[in-house]
C-alpha cells in the first residue's frame, strides 16, 4: 500500500474508534490524543490545560497531551491516527497539505484553530561569540528537535541569509529543554527555538545565576523568508518582559495551528473547538500566550482548510469569515 493510501485509512479508522483503538461503546471512555511539542515549551503546556477542561466538558472523552517532538511529527502522527489532534506551525501545516518539503504526499489534515503567534527565537549568551545571525558560521548550533517545527524554521532561517545548515553550522538536534542546558553548560553557542513568548525552558535559562540571557534578531530574514516559502512568515517583536531582558527583540514569527484528520467525526470537531473558547480563562492561566486564541483569529486561517465541525462552530458564534 502506498504511503497516502495508508495515511487516508489510518485517519479514517481513528476517526471511527479513536487513537486508543477501542471502539467506544457504553461506559467506554473515548481516548483522546493531543499531540504537543517538549515539555519545556508552550504547546505541552497549552494542551495538558485543554485536555484537561476537555474532560470537564465532554463527558466520556479521556483527553491526554503527549509529549512529541512538535509540528512535523505531529502532523504525521494525526495522518497516521496515531494523535487526534495536533498543535502546529503553519508553514509546515500548509507543506503537509500540499505534500512538499518534509510531506512526500499530501497529509489528510483540517484545521481546527488558528492559535497565538510563535516566535522565532536565536538564543545565546552576551559572554559569547554570537551577536547576530551571521556569527553562527562555524558555531555549534542547535537547530531544534528532529521533526520538529523549528528544525525546519533553522533551516529555513539560515538559508535565508546566505548559510547553509548541513556545512556552515555544526548541528545539534535537541529539544529546547536541552538546548537550553547545552548553552548553558558551554556545549552549544546558540540555539532556536520556535515557541511562544515567555517558553518555560528560556525562562528558567534566562534566571540561572551567570547566565546573561541575549536573544538575537531573526526579523531581517523575513523577507527571503517569504520570498522563498511564502506569506506565513511576518516580522512581530518579542517583549522583552517574557525574559526580563533590557529591550525588545525583533524576531520572525509564524502562526500556530490545531489540525486533526479530515475524517474526524464532525460533532466532536465542533465540541473539540467550543472547548477551547469555552476554557479561555483556564488556558490563559496555564500560560499568558492563550490570550492571542481568539474567534477572529482562529477562524481566519489560510494554511489548511477547515474541518466542517470547526466551521459550524465559527458561524454560530459569528465568526466564520468566508
Amino acid at each position: 500500500m502506498r504511503r497516502r493510501e495508508a495515511l487516508g485509512l489510518c485517519a479514517t479508522v481513528a476517526a471511527a474508534f479513536g487513537c486508543g483503538g477501542a471502539a467506544p461503546g457504553a461506559g467506554v471512555p473515548r481516548r483522546l490524543s493531543i499531540a504537543t511539542g517538549g515539555t519545556g515549551g508552550v504547546y505541552y503546556v497549552l494542551g495538558g490545560a485543554w485536555a484537561r477542561a476537555i474532560e470537564r466538558r465532554l463527558p466520556g472523552i479521556e483527553a491526554t497531551a503527549e509529549v512529541t517532538a512538535a509540528s512535523i511529527e505531529n502532523l504525521e502522527r494525526v495522518a497516521r491516527g496515531e494523535a487526534d489532534v495536533g498543535f502546529t506551525l503553519a508553514d509546515a501545516a500548509a507543506d503537509a497539505v500540499a505534500g512538499r518539503g518534509r510531506f512526500d504526499a499530501p497529509l489528510p489534515i483540517r484545521a481546527l484553530a488558528v492559535l497565538y503567534p510563535n516566535f522565532t527565537h536565536l538564543v545565546a549568551l552576551e559572554t559569547g561569540p554570537v551577536k547576530a545571525i551571521a556569527d553562527l558560521r562555524g558555531r555549534r548550533v542547535s537547530l531544534g528537535a528532529p521533526n520538529s517545527g523549528t528544525e525546519q524554521i533553522a533551516e529555513r532561517t539560515l538559508a535565508a541569509v546566505g548559510l547553509d545548515p548541513a556545512r556552515d553550522v555544526t548541528r545539534e538536534r535537541l529539544s529546547v529543554a536541552e538546548s537550553a542546558d547545552a548553552l548553558r553548560d558551554g556545549r552549544i553557542d546558540a540555539f532556536f527555538w520556535s515557541g511562544g513568548a515567555g517558553t518555560a525552558a528560556i525562562r528558567e535559562l534566562a534566571s540561572a545565576p551567570g547566565a546573561r540571557l541575549l536573544l538575537v534578531e531573526t526579523a531581517s530574514a523575513v523577507p527571503a523568508l517569504r520570498t522563498a516559502h511564502g506569506a506565513f512568515y511576518t516580522e512581530a517583536v518579542l517583549p522583552a518582559a517574557a525574559y526580563g531582558l533590557a529591550a525588545d527583540i525583533r524576531c520572525s514569527s509564524v502562526p500556530n495551528l490545531l489540525v486533526v484528520a479530515e475524517g474526524l467525526d464532525e460533532a466532536l470537531a465542533h465540541d473539540l473547538t467550543r472547548v477551547l473558547f469555552e476554557a479561555a480563562a483556564e488556558l490563559q492561566a496555564a500560560h499568558p500566550e492563550a490570550r492571542g486564541i481568539e474567534l477572529a483569529r482562529a477562524a481566519a486561517g489560510e494554511a489548511v482548510p477547515y474541518h466542517p465541525g470547526a466551521v459550524r462552530l465559527y458561524r454560530e458564534r459569528g465568526a466564520w469569515p468566508r
